[in-house]
């Protein structure tokens, strides 16, 4: 961050215009579409057959529930949003990265 930081400011001292865009892409895990990561990883990633569905095994059969003071929610079925933390992060990071990727070019 500080040679970020450094850049902007030799960029100010040279007459620049800059632009600082940060993305908080913890926050982006949450939106991930299971339906569309396996349809992504299958047809852009070109996974098939027993490692297409090992990945499906990890986000399929997700549930969330709240209990608080003795009383319980209804159970929900996860069907967006993957688990922080695990091999996840670095498929997602590929995934919305590339998905930010083609829709710049095509705004383009």
């Amino acid at each position: 961050m500080t040679k970020v930081y450094n850049d902007l400011l030799l960029a100010a001292d040279n007459g620049d215009v800059s632009a600082l865009c940060l993305l908080y892409l913890t926050v982006a895990f949450d939106t991930v579409d299971h339906d569309l990561l396996m349809l992504r990883l299958e047809r852009q990633f070109g996974l098939r057959g027993v490692v297409l569905q090992w990945f499906r095994s990890c986000l399929t059969g997700r549930t969330f529930q709240v209990i608080y003071a003795g009383s319980k929610s209804s159970m929900v079925i996860i069907c967006c949003s993957v688990h922080k933390g695990q091999f996840w992060v670095p498929v997602c990071l590929f995934y919305i990265w590339r998905t930010l990727k083609t829709q710049l070019q095509y705004m383009m």
